[in-house]
């Protein structure tokens, strides 16, 4: 494959939307039956301006795909024992499919121990420690983080090969990094994680037929951390001179990679439909418990 002239966008938009009117359809036919709906809670705390952008667009699609949706908002010094206290409630209500907390939490709040306060079966951010679990052991009934999830779902869309390739993740988070090795590893891929730790970064990344930035370091990943026709995944977003960047400097990256990510437009289109398909999901399974 040769460079820029063969050079592909991964264009989430797309492959989003075509995820996004197979789950309406579904939805269709549930209206139609005058079955329960599922239904999705967003918990936001604190003003954070990104995590309120996020929580719009979660809200707006759930409601543009005929699903039901709630935001509950409250201010960054709620305590953990209200916030606790609110998680639980959620668990406990039967119209509620779909528990996810908005992150990054105020500094006070202990995060991990809301996540485990999430009941499993309505995680539908797949970050209980139960699921991580399911999804290390490579268990079928895990809920998927949903960017990791989204981003095999694009690689999918594209028949870009996983099996057999070196797969280099950037970054060792639980909400991205860790889950998407794990979910490279079961297409077959070859892993290697690098973090803030790794010696001459650049000297790995060159390895990769894929390689995937979750860091938040914008334009960190330039043309000389790319292999001539990788694949390049493109997951953070940063705000930089008043623009959304990502952690690839796309201008020069382009020319280098087979496959690539924009920022915006690639991963977080994506990351929002499964967000709606995890939910549909934990829906129809709490039908059959």
């Amino acid at each position: 494959m040769t460079q820029s002239t063969t050079s592909q966008i991964l264009d989430g938009k797309q492959v989003s939307q075509q995820v996004v009117e197979g789950l309406s359809q579904e939805l269709q036919a549930i209206h139609a039956s005058g079955a329960v709906i599922p239904k999705l809670v967003v918990v936001l705390v604190g003003d954070d301006p990104a995590s309120q952008v996020y929580v719009g667009k979660k809200a707006k699609m759930a409601q543009k795909i005929g699903m039901l949706s709630e935001l509950l908002t409250f201010p960054a010094d709620l305590s953990q024992g209200e916030l606790l206290a609110v998680i639980h409630r959620l668990n406990t209500d039967a119209s509620v499919h779909g528990i996810l907390v908005q992150l990054p939490l105020p500094k006070h709040l202990d995060t991990l121990a809301v996540i485990t306060a999430v009941d499993p079966k309505k995680d539908v951010d797949g970050l209980h420690p139960l699921n991580l679990g399911l999804l290390l052991t490579g268990d079928p009934l895990a809920c998927k983080p949903c960017t990791p999830a989204g981003v095999i779902t694009l690689l999918k869309a594209y028949d870009v090969p996983l099996a057999g390739k070196h797969a280099v993740v950037l970054g060792r988070s639980n909400i991205v990094g860790k889950p998407m090795g794990l979910l490279l590893l079961q297409e077959n891929a070859t892993v290697s994680y690098c973090h803030s730790k790794t010696p001459d970064l650049a000297a790995f990344t060159r390895q990769a037929d894929i390689l995937v930035a979750a860091v938040g370091v914008p334009k960190l990943v330039t043309a000389e951390f790319v292999k001539p026709g990788a694949t390049v995944v493109d997951v953070g977003i940063n705000r930089l001179d008043g623009k959304l960047v990502g952690d690839v400097d796309f201008e020069s990256v382009v020319e280098q990679a087979g496959y690539i990510t924009p920022v915006p437009g690639g991963v977080g289109p994506m990351t929002i439909a499964t967000l709606m398909a995890n939910t549909l999901a934990l829906y129809k399974r709490s039908l059959r418990a």
